[in-house]
């Protein structure tokens, strides 16, 4: 396709303008799963100290969740937890939680957004800091979840003779999961056909 609007400020936009752009949008939002592949990639060869790579340990921690017999979606959290490491250093967490939140649960969202708390129970106090900080969150629904998924997939994923799928096991997982957003501002439209969007 490769059109384009006419405008040049977003008020004087018109119809015809934002189905060019819906147009375009429907093709880059298929290839979501290949540019998220993408920037996981880029953690290859980044060991940051670690016994293996970050992309290795990705891998391996799905591959543990997957051989456990999770379903799809929680395979693909337990994929992508870890893909802000190089964009969000501080707050890596957060950059996964982020893509993830529109294509699944909110157990799984919160799991993803507050693991690296959860995960800090096996090194904080390596640091000097509160191996028990997850504590703040016993409350929540979602507390027993996050310490499991710490305990069997994140915190023994940095075994280099560990199983890890390579990541064609998982791309049809990702391609699936990432079709059909559930929560978007955008759900609606993208719900309608091309030519029905005003």
């Amino acid at each position: 396709m490769n059109q384009r609007a006419t405008f040049v400020r977003m008020q004087d936009s018109t119809r015809e303008d934002w189905q060019t752009i819906g147009g375009e949008f429907m093709q880059f939002a298929g290839s979501l799963p290949q540019r998220v592949v993408r920037h996981l990639q880029i953690l290859q060869g980044d060991y940051g100290g670690f016994p293996v790579d970050r992309y290795t340990h990705s891998l391996q921690t799905a591959t543990r969740a997957l051989r456990d017999g999770r379903d799809e979606e929680y395979v693909v959290c337990a994929l992508l937890h870890d893909i802000g490491d190089t964009l969000g250093t501080f707050n890596h967490p957060d950059i996964a939680a982020a893509i993830l939140q529109p294509f699944v649960s909110e157990a799984n969202h919160w799991m993803v957004q507050h693991h690296g708390i959860f995960q800090g129970h096996y090194f904080f106090h390596h640091l000097g800091m509160d191996r028990d900080l997850r504590e703040r969150y016993r409350q929540s629904p979602h507390y027993e979840r996050t310490a499991e998924f710490c305990e069997l997939y994140d915190n023994p994923a940095f075994d280099p003779q560990g199983e890890t799928l390579p990541i064609e096991e998982f791309m049809p997982m990702l391609q699936r999961l990432m079709a059909q957003p559930r929560q978007s501002i955008y759900k609606s439209v993208l719900q309608k056909p091309a030519d029905a969007i005003a």
